[in-house]
């Protein structure tokens, strides 16, 4: 068994926990309301733009050359994705400013806290925990996300869905990518700390989820 075969098997558990989230589940299922919807862009803003800085971090803290040069080149993929955020937030008719001035919920500030954290405190090698449930989820579901919304929402265009196509089925390599790089690791050390804050941050990711799902509900009550 590869180390990456040996990663998916460890978080197992917690990846089944992530997809039976209500949210995701109806959300793959029928779609949601644009101001759901909105609301997500406005939380993925919001730990996404803090994509590059923790690559930059963990290549900083680290002097493994292989490692740094994987993460140099994650830099130049992941920079200034989150403006593709705020671009789909305003063709579906949200506040793009409000967003970009504001922040993001308790669950995606202690999400990114976390995330530095641990690459100061832990190792380098934690990022590798939330590259593997954030690149993983989004291949996995941003296509079946986006169609679902389309369908509930009635639209034809694509416009408003450029984040969530960019990080689905094309975004394959990636994690082909990460898979090889990965592999790459023979230490138990650095597999035992990216296998154990992969299992953290799908708990982390969840409770965003969880959040927003707790918010809608009450938007829906009022």
């Amino acid at each position: 068994m590869s180390f990456y075969e040996q990663l998916v098997a460890e978080t197992a558990g917690s990846r089944d926990a992530f997809l039976a989230i209500p949210l995701v589940r109806n959300t793959l299922r029928n779609g949601a309301p644009r101001s759901l919807y909105l609301d997500f862009l406005a939380e993925a803003y919001h730990h996404v733009k803090h994509t590059f800085p923790l690559l930059a971090l963990a290549a900083s803290r680290t002097s493994d050359e292989r490692y740094q040069d994987a993460l140099v080149e994650y830099m130049a993929e992941e920079r200034g994705h989150e403006k593709w955020i705020l671009e789909d937030i305003g063709a579906l008719g949200g506040d793009q400013n409000k967003v970009r001035i504001g922040q993001g919920g308790p669950a995606c500030r202690i999400m990114v806290g976390y995330a530095y954290y641990a690459i100061e405190q832990i190792s380098p090698y934690a990022f590798l925990g939330s590259v593997h449930v954030l690149e993983g989820m989004s291949v996995l579901l941003a296509d079946q996300v986006a169609n679902a919304m389309k369908a509930s929402l009635g639209l034809e265009s694509e416009a408003g869905f450029s984040y969530l196509r960019s990080h689905g089925s094309l975004d394959t390599e990636h994690v082909a990518f990460f898979r090889g790089l990965v592999d790459g690791f023979d230490d138990p050390k650095a597999q035992r700390i990216i296998i154990d804050n992969a299992v953290i941050f799908y708990r982390l990711y969840g409770s965003i989820f969880h959040d927003l799902g707790a918010r809608a509900e009450l938007n829906h009550v009022a």
